[in-house]
């Protein structure tokens, strides 16, 4: 899921599952319509923020047709319920399309009911937009509004090109001052890849590690310290999550319990920097709609600007298709041939 709000990106695979029988028959025994929709979502490794969407969207849906199950409702009901979206709540193409690929997911891969060719009749159009970018001298007026971890993490985000998430989740392990160089783990996609990581940053992250360390070494004299670790890791190797190495380098300031009982410290929610940003953007008097991923927006457009090759600036972005990056050739007005206005031949404007 971006922007202030890094929204989920749904995306359905018309590949079936290969472990659909196992699901099915473990479907089967689940009790509740929202815990047989997380299991499948779990079987296919989706990530959380793509959990919470579909369960979320799948709540909606129930309710608009007063609690009645999905499974009696078939193509019609999915209808009803775009129309609704579309005519009375005036939703944006692109959470029309989330809520569609949601059903599509709950009728073919939780509820097993072939409920027709929705997906091309239905899904709305989605609009070309321009990303939000900002000139240098925007960016450094924005973040000398900023201080703390909130700072560190918008110069992350505008001199390494990262999401709003990818930064939150970074962990010691991840950061390699020698190589100077991120490592960001299970990205958009399940991808991992490499970015840079700026001079301009480096004493300030290494400040706010060792800051990190005298919290994780309280909270380990409390009997505390551990942290969640991705996928099936933990059974395999359960001290880690106490371990240096694996720690959150934007920590939260609260503790929770988690559900085998063992007191956790979560990475930094993302509303604490989105919040930080919203309002140094308005301290400083921007008349853009700045967010958080107007920062990377920013990156990759200056690095253009500065000459480096798009293939580069796809490779540190960690798109998949350089189509998607060439989005920013539009925001420099360059297009593929560096085309000059005839306005700017005239003579002195009246």
């Amino acid at each position: 899921m971006s922007g202030a709000s890094q929204k989920a990106k749904v995306t359905w695979s018309p590949q079936p599952c290969p472990l659909s029988a196992d699901l099915v028959a473990l479907a089967a025994s689940a009790p509740r319509l929202l815990d047989r929709v997380r299991l499948a979502i779990r079987v296919r490794h989706y990530s959380r923020r793509t959990e919470e969407c579909y369960v979320a969207w799948v709540k909606r849906y129930v309710r608009f047709h007063r609690l009645r199950h999905p499974g009696g409702l078939g193509a019609a009901g999915v209808q009803r319920f775009l129309v609704e979206l579309a005519d009375q709540a005036k939703l944006s193409a692109s959470s029309q399309a989330q809520a569609l690929s949601t059903l599509l997911f709950l009728y073919r891969d939780v509820l097993q009911q072939d409920i027709g060719p929705l997906d091309r009749a239905w899904r709305a159009k989605q609009p070309t937009r321009l990303p939000v970018v900002l000139d240098r001298d925007e960016v450094d007026r924005l973040l000398a509004g900023l201080e703390g971890m909130p700072h560190t993490v918008a110069l992350l985000l505008y001199g390494s090109g990262l999401r709003l998430l990818e930064a939150l989740e970074l962990r010691v392990k991840d950061v390699d001052f020698g190589m100077r160089q991120l490592v960001v783990r299970r990205a958009k996609g399940g991808k991992d890849r490499v970015t840079m990581l700026p001079e301009a940053v480096g004493a300030e992250l290494e400040r706010q590690l060792e800051r990190v360390r005298r919290l994780h070494r309280r909270d380990l004299a409390a009997g505390a310290g551990a942290v969640r670790l991705p996928d099936a890791f933990a059974r395999k190797s359960p001290s880690a999550s106490t371990e240096w190495a694996w720690q959150f380098v934007f920590r939260a300031r609260r503790r929770y319990v988690d559900g085998s009982g063992r007191m956790c410290r979560d990475h930094l929610h993302e509303s604490v920097v989105q919040r930080a940003v919203k309002q140094a953007a308005a301290g400083a008097g921007l008349a853009k709609r700045v967010t958080c991923h107007s920062l990377r927006h920013s990156f990759a457009t200056h690095l253009l600007q500065d000459g480096y090759d798009i293939r580069t600036v796809q490779d540190l972005l960690g798109h998949r298709d350089v189509a998607t990056t060439m989005i920013y050739t539009h925001v420099l007005n360059r297009g593929g041939y560096g085309v000059r206005s005839p306005a700017d031949r005239l003579g002195r404007p009246r």
